[in-house]
């Protein structure tokens, strides 16, 4: 179950460093105006504020990785746990202000991940 917790953890961590790159770099691109369903000009006024909220993704990436890579088992089950409780509430407040989606992108593997995790503790 360790294994498992790990990769979901993994795949969490990778989904938020995607999510930096879309929102830092691809927000006005093709790809991040089908991904979010935005015109190129409602995206143009959004810019700023959708790189800042990929830096928060990848602030949550980062943390999940240092949970993944502590030496000590109990403190990275205690920062993995941190970091995909704060990708939990991030992804429902995401379902509940801008789109249900959300829910099912970010929250859901999230909690899958947290699942893993404390069952393998």
């Amino acid at each position: 179950m360790t294994s498992v917790a790990l990769v979901l953890t993994g795949l969490v961590a990778l989904l938020h460093v995607w999510f930096l790159i879309l929102e830092m770099f691809l927000w006005t691109k093709p790809i991040g105006l089908r991904t979010f369903r935005n015109t190129p000009e409602k995206a143009e006024v959004q810019r700023v504020l959708a790189a800042n909220q990929g830096l928060y993704n990848g602030f949550l990436a980062a943390g999940l990785v240092w949970g993944l890579a502590a030496s000590d088992p109990a403190l990275g089950l205690a920062v993995r746990s941190y970091f995909l409780a704060c990708v939990i509430v991030a992804g429902l407040y995401g379902a509940v202000s801008v789109s249900r989606r959300i829910l099912f992108v970010q929250a859901l593997p999230a909690l899958l991940a947290l699942v893993a995790n404390r069952l393998a503790s």
